[in-house]
């Protein structure tokens, strides 16, 4: 079931990069062996797995590349509580109609300017007037208005409670940049180097390749969570674009690069047992997982829904692919990660190949072409899942979902698989009903408030284009506002699984694995860590050993 690249491809991508490396950089720590002392200063050499349009941006792989550049009002540690950054402190209104922040003295932008009030205030409206589509939609439904109390005091009113603002704030989608950059600067300036007060400031772009980070030395406002005080530790960071898993274990093993991310699985056991420093991030929020086009075609109909889930194994399926790395999932509505997950619904369907042709025949589709397809009034139930591969379904991913459609096939059902290459995938071409009738992806969160993201229904006035079940529900809608709102951390948690419930029942959703944020690093590279609001990686406090 497994994806594969013919090794000659591997090893041809391999040495391309080798070259690249030499040619553009020398990773610090050479020498085999370790005398474990210090060392200030040096490249960190990193090779991810994809390259963004923008440093900033809603997409979490713009996410993880300006959470270097950008700083937010608060961050999340390691216990899921919210910690100051450039906030220190906040408070919620008794009405829960408003927040109050606080921010730190003398913290300036990289371009000179002071990070004040006037100044966060501002990248709160460009957000919402769509300078970032993730925080827009965030916001949307509570947020009114930004107002600069004083230099360095913040009123944030709502139109409704939001007891969530400060643990969605630590999102980097929230990354605060300078106001005067934003309106003297042009757009492309602003996308490819963004003008924040954090510890790297973007230095070269080189499209294709790599994004040279180089240390802000006048950097004064680190997380309360962050493991050392002062400007970062390394000079840079050469942020590599490194598509193939294969190449970038390689360069890994071959000292090429001191970190990859998104390790295969296959190779987890191999660089752990090598003594690299392997991390794994289960992120919260909605998890990989396939809904159902309720709007038209066959999954219109519960019981077919129903019967495409009771299909799976989606156990056997993830641990075949996974090797014990990737956790299964079986909730489509939030990910085990998420505060407020909802066990029953996630299993709420164990396979049961019985109750699922049972359900087929029920719904009509009770004959069989020669190639064991069902078929219903002379239509065959083939469905459709295109995918973003390489961008939302890596590897792992694209083998799992191959198993998706082996299993679902022993029941009838006729899965054409559709691989979407990056730039297509995200000019919108399949995100309408005619389009599909499965889709599959995640939406990483810190709380369970993703729901009303993914579910909110859409209408002509105020159309929601995440909800990619097209489906409207008030039913659903109420029990999730009722979480977003509620004054109790309990009963923010007791309305989001009512809503997860329901989504399992009506089939609406169902999960299949977890989405992970993987780092493996080398031995000679210490305190590289995992951001604890989206997983990604964390070089500020980053220094090699000799």
């Amino acid at each position: 079931m497994r994806l594969r690249r013919s090794r000659s491809a591997a090893a041809a991508s391999a040495i391309a990069l080798t070259t690249a490396i030499l040619l553009t950089s020398c990773a610090a720590g050479g020498s085999s062996t370790s005398t474990g002392e210090k060392v200030t200063g040096g490249t960190i050499v990193y090779a991810h797995q994809q390259e963004p349009a923008c440093v900033f941006g809603g997409w979490i792989e713009q996410a993880y590349l300006s959470y270097q550049v950008l700083d937010n009002l608060v961050s999340l540690d390691e216990n899921h509580k919210v910690v100051p950054w450039l906030a220190t402190e906040w408070k919620q209104a008794d009405d829960g109609l408003s927040w109050t922040f606080t921010l730190k003295k003398g913290v300036t932008f990289t371009d000179g300017t002071p990070v004040t009030a006037a100044a966060v205030a501002y990248n709160f409206d460009y957000w919402v007037k769509g300078g970032n589509s993730t925080a827009k939609v965030w916001l949307g439904g509570y947020y009114q208005s930004a107002v600069a109390v004083d230099d360095q005091t913040l009123k944030i009113n709502l139109s409704k409670p939001y007891p969530r603002l400060a643990d969605n704030l630590t999102q980097a989608y929230f990354g605060i940049q300078s106001q005067h950059a934003l309106e003297t600067r042009t757009k492309d300036q602003n996308c490819e180097a963004p003008i924040g007060s954090g510890a790297f400031v973007i230095d070269k772009w080189n499209r294709g390749q790599d994004i040279v980070l180089k240390r802000n030395d006048k950097y004064t406002s680190w997380p309360a969570n962050a493991l050392h005080t002062g400007p970062a530790i390394v000079d840079e960071v050469d942020w590599k674009f490194v598509a193939d898993p294969t190449t970038r274990v390689a360069a890994l093993q071959s000292g090429q690069v001191n970190a990859i991310y998104d390790v295969p699985s296959v190779q987890w056991s191999t660089l752990k047992s090598g003594g690299y420093t392997l991390d794994k991030y289960v992120t919260p929020g909605r998890p990989q997982q396939i809904s159902f086009n309720t709007a038209q075609g066959p999954f219109t109909d519960e019981q077919v829904r129903q019967a495409f889930a009771y299909s799976l194994n989606r156990k056997e399926i993830v641990d075949t692919i996974g090797r014990g790395v990737i956790p299964v999932e079986g909730n489509g509505g939030v990910s085990q990660a998420t505060p407020g997950y909802s066990k029953k619904a996630a299993g709420w369907y164990d396979q049961d190949t019985s109750k699922a042709n049972e359900l087929l025949d029920a719904a009509g589709w009770s004959q069989k072409n020669a190639q064991g397809i069902r078929e219903k009034d002379g239509k065959a139930l083939t469905v459709t899942l295109p995918y973003g591969a390489g961008s939302i379904i890596n590897s792992d991913g694209a083998a799992i979902l191959q198993g998706v459609k082996e299993q679902a096939s022993k029941v009838g059902f006729d899965v054409k698989l559709v691989p979407v290459p990056q730039a297509e995938f995200f000019s919108g071409k399949y995100s309408t009903p005619d389009s599909y009738d499965l889709s599959v992806g995640y939406w990483t969160a810190v709380t369970a408030g993703i729901l009303y993201i993914n579910w909110r229904p859409s209408t002509a006035d105020n159309p929601n284009y995440s909800n990619s079940a097209f489906y409207n529900d008030p039913t659903l809608e109420g029990y999730i506002l009722e979480g977003n709102s509620a004054a109790d951390v309990d009963a923010q948690n007791a309305a989001y699984e009512k809503a997860q419930d329901y989504i399992a029942q009506h089939a609406l959703s169902i999960g299949v694995y977890d989405r992970l944020s993987t780092l493996a690093v080398s031995p000679k590279l210490k305190d590289v860590w995992q951001e604890h609001a989206q997983g990604g990686p964390t070089f500020y406090d980053a220094y090699f050993v000799k």
